[in-house]
């Protein structure tokens, strides 16, 4: 009930007839005044209450949960958002991924990514983005593995071919209410994943246009109710930036990306632009208010936090060490002992790595793979077959073909080609020093991921290859054996340190 000044004066004209003291009509009057202040409707008749959200973020996890020379891995970083974030499992957070979180080191290839589904699992995440290589293990592995998840896979922009529908293991978007808010999330995966992951495993799949998806996904989520939206998505910054001015127009304040494990923070016309770079080594974090008197959102912050240290939080650091008991029941075997870090991507690592197959394969004239298939340096020290399944992750196989001089010359030139058994410094020759003729035919390895790539002509130039169905990574493998290397023997008596571009 409102009183105004005529009521108060109404009682105050009752009571002031001796049957009371000056002291209970104070207390009247202050009751009354009381009761007007409470029940009056502040301006424009709507109560304002304002909700603060925290977004933690991170990307391109591949499978990095173990600590890493000053980096503290998947513990590590709960710690921090428990201890510094202040993460306490309410609503008001949300845990994100720009995807690309299985394929790495072999504490997750080895286990085709779920251990990686515990571990994050285990962190709370709420929601990741589709990256390119969580199709490396075929579609019906990443059926699996989200049947693990407690979290959904978004993306707005993967369709059917034959049905141009969304496929049943992603989601466009999803809407989390946090403290009454409707938080709107949509995912977009890389346009490039096609020739990013082993191209048959998302052959029946189109990677269509970003805008056009957030556009669309934006009103449906503004439609099902959600008042503050966001894009988490396997992005590089340019092709975030490229996205603001459609994000912006459809309400996105915040944009999450991946891919290029870049470490990027911006804020571009209104719109939070976050990278975290990769392999668990930083988070991003961006926290802002929303007021429901105007359904706006303001104040702002956001950051990018190493994840250096040594401090671990303890149930992830169990699960982690579980799954790294599990890893070295298999793949502990010593092959090899290296004196020194062979960088992964220095001349010594690539020659080796396509010399290896020359080896296995002595009818080759030349090795050619992409370095992108490299993955990690091998540390000083024993060399375990663990350190060889995450330098070599991926489920490629060798492929021999038949190449002309002037055909084998022009996929060579390809600026991520690693060679062995030739050079194209001062010219194009074989390692023996004969110069590589256009007319001659010569027999080629490479592996059957970039012979399915539509950016390379390996398929064009020879239709009919010959399967070997040798994993890319034996070869490497059976030399590393067959040197025997030790402490007074090392790996690096056998390298060859000089570039072959």
């Amino acid at each position: 009930m409102t009183y105004s000044k005529k009521h108060i004066y109404t009682v105050l004209n009752f009571t002031s007839v001796k049957h009371i003291g000056y002291i209970t009509v104070i207390w009247i009057i202050l009751s009354l005044i009381s009761c007007t202040k409470s029940s009056a409707p502040p301006p424009g008749g709507t109560k304002d209450s304002v909700v603060h959200i925290t977004v933690l973020y991170t990307n391109d996890e591949h499978g990095w949960m173990e600590p890493q020379g000053d980096y503290a891995g998947a513990s590590g970083i709960m710690y921090q958002w428990k201890k510094n974030d202040g993460y306490d499992k309410s609503e008001n957070y949300l845990i994100l991924s720009g995807g690309d979180m299985w394929s790495g080191p072999s504490i997750s290839t080895w286990f085709q990514g779920k251990s990686m589904v515990q571990v994050m699992n285990a962190m709370d995440y709420d929601a990741a983005a589709i990256g390119n290589h969580e199709f490396d293990y075929t579609v019906s592995v990443l059926k699996q593995r989200l049947s693990e998840q407690t979290f959904p896979l978004l993306a707005s922009n993967i369709v059917e071919t034959s049905t141009h529908t969304i496929p049943d293991f992603a989601k466009p978007y999803i809407i989390k209410e946090i403290d009454g808010v409707k938080v709107g999330i949509i995912g977009l995966a890389s346009q490039s994943t096609p020739t990013s992951t082993f191209p048959a495993n998302v052959a029946n799949y189109q990677f269509t246009g970003y805008s056009a998806a957030v556009a669309k996904y934006a009103r449906e989520a503004k439609k099902n109710g959600a008042t503050v939206l966001m894009v988490i998505g396997h992005l590089c910054s340019s092709e975030m930036n490229d996205l603001v001015s459609v994000a912006g127009a459809n309400g996105v304040r915040i944009i999450g990306g991946g891919h290029c494990h870049q470490k990027y923070l911006n804020m571009n016309n209104g719109v939070v632009l976050i990278e975290a770079g990769s392999n668990m080594q930083a988070y991003g974090k961006v926290e802002f208010n929303y007021h429901t008197s105007d359904s706006t959102t303001s104040d702002f912050k956001y950051e990018i936090v190493d994840n250096t240290g040594s401090n671990a939080d303890t149930d992830i650091k169990n699960i982690v060490d579980y799954w790294k008991a599990e890893t070295d029941k298999e793949l502990s075997e010593q092959i090899a002992y290296t004196d020194h870090i062979i960088n992964q991507t220095s001349a010594e690592m690539q020659n080796m790595v396509c010399d290896s197959w020359l080896h296995s394969f002595s009818d080759a004239d030349v090795a050619l793979t992409n370095g992108g298939g490299i993955r990690q340096s091998i540390p000083e020290g024993a060399v375990t077959l663990s350190t060889i399944v995450g330098l070599l992750p991926f489920e490629n196989t060798i492929l021999k073909l038949k190449l002309t001089g002037k055909q084998l010359k022009e996929v060579a030139l390809a600026s991520d080609i690693c060679m062995g058994g030739m050079t194209t410094i001062g010219g194009f020759f074989l390692a023996d020093g004969t110069e590589i003729n256009n007319g001659n035919l010569y027999t080629v390895l490479t592996t059957d991921y970039l012979y399915l790539r539509s950016d390379y002509n390996f398929s064009k130039y020879d239709p009919n290859p010959v399967y070997t169905y040798i994993h890319y990574r034996q070869p490497l493998i059976d030399w590393m054996k067959s040197v025997s290397t030790s402490i007074s023997n090392p790996l690096s008596n056998y390298l060859d340190y000089v570039s072959r571009r």
